[in-house]
């Protein structure tokens, strides 16, 4: 199991990457292509083999930052280190 709020500081935004859209860790690596990834039924094993720098945690951020956008918490609570 792992820690919601840990999960979320894997997350960052950068304005100078993506026009600010939330990636992970610094990376050039969206959450929404992951999720698009996941949602077309990709396994977390699959995007690390095409994206070797990813750890499944980053994976799990992605799912956990979703889960909160939808869970209409403001995003001002939402945790995103710049």
């Amino acid at each position: 199991m792992f820690n919601e709020n840990i999960l979320l500081n894997r997350i960052t935004v950068d304005p100078k990457i993506f026009g600010a859209k939330p990636i992970i860790r610094g990376m050039r690596i969206s959450v929404e292509m992951i999720l698009g990834q996941l949602s077309q039924g990709m396994t977390t094993k699959d995007i690390i083999k095409d994206y070797p720098n990813l750890e499944p945690e980053d994976i799990f951020a992605c799912l956990a930052y979703a889960h909160t956008i939808l869970a209409n918490e403001s995003i001002e609570e939402i945790r995103v280190s710049t």
